[in-house]
């Protein structure tokens, strides 16, 4: 199986994929989630593995715009993965000597209390990815600027890391998307991703789409919207919920869905990851905000 994920080496993508694809998946990098997106679409790839959702920052919406917009893959398997980010720089230097911080914007909107407090001075620029603001800052020539990434990335591309653990809550988690031409079939313990714009602007519409997933006594697991990117003040319910679209009731929620709906997209079914399984994180000491200096 060969895997697309956001690259270059070193990413948090690259882990997830790596997890997804066990000891025969061939890791891809592409330098962005459009390009990966496309790498199964043109069949270079067999699948790619995604950022969706951020316990921080919430959803990535490059992710959720394709998927709503832009492709026809399905979602067919989710991981979970802890995020660690540590501060580097090109070389050991104070961190009231840093000037400018360089990482993926959702990055820099999970550590955003370690930057307020620590880095108040310190300008903020947005790259394409953790690993590869990193490497651009070790093979720079600019000590006062630093990266925040990965622990992997600073051990792949160098340089030295001047704080750890600074993202604003230890259990910090993003969930990441495998998508395929095919979603999974169904296992007994499955999730179904879908997005729904309604049919008119009015009071009770949102409870009117999701109350059959209540009717049916279904685990409504996430609710977020997203601008549909037409009129201003419409948008697109995008609603995750326990079981798959394959078993008779759930296939009987989505058809009294749409009679509520003016669009009904599935982006998929898949196995439900076992998220109780990572509560034991909640146990761990909390950030330390200027960590190895």
């Amino acid at each position: 199986m060969t895997i697309a994920f956001l690259g270059p080496r070193g990413t948090y993508s690259e882990e997830a994929a790596a997890r997804y694809g066990g000891a025969s998946g061939e890791l891809v990098p592409f330098p962005s989630i459009p390009a990966s997106v496309a790498a199964v679409e043109n069949g270079d790839t067999d699948v790619a593995v995604l950022p969706i959702e951020n316990s921080i920052e919430g959803g990535v919406s490059t992710t959720l715009d394709l998927l709503i917009h832009e492709t026809d893959l399905h979602i067919c398997h989710e991981v979970v993965v802890q995020i660690r980010h540590v501060l580097v720089a090109r070389e050991a230097v104070p961190l009231d000597s840093i000037q400018t911080v360089v990482s993926h914007p959702q990055a820099l909107g999970q550590c955003r209390r370690f930057l307020d407090r620590v880095l108040p001075h310190a300008g903020q620029v947005a790259a394409l990815s953790t690993a590869g603001a990193v490497q651009s800052v070790v093979e720079g020539d600019d000590p006062s600027i630093a990266a925040i990434g990965p622990g992997p990335a600073q051990a792949r591309y160098g340089g030295e890391v001047i704080a750890e653990n600074i993202q604003d809550n230890p259990t910090n988690l993003t969930r990441f998307v495998v998508l395929a031409s095919e979603d999974a079939p169904p296992t007994g313990d499955d999730k179904t991703s879908i997005g729904v714009t309604a049919d008119a602007n009015e009071p009770g519409v949102l409870e009117k789409i999701i109350r059959p997933i209540a009717d049916a006594g279904l685990n409504l697991t996430r609710l977020e919207s997203r601008p549909t990117k037409g009129w201003l003040g419409t948008y697109v319910f995008l609603i995750d919920f326990e079981g798959h679209r394959l078993d008779p009731m759930v296939a009987a929620v989505l058809e009294r869905m749409v009679e509520q709906a003016e669009t009904l997209k599935v982006f998929g079914s898949y196995p439900r990851y076992p998220i109780e399984s990572l509560k034991h994180l909640l146990q761990e000491p909390a950030t330390r905000e200027t960590g190895r200096v």
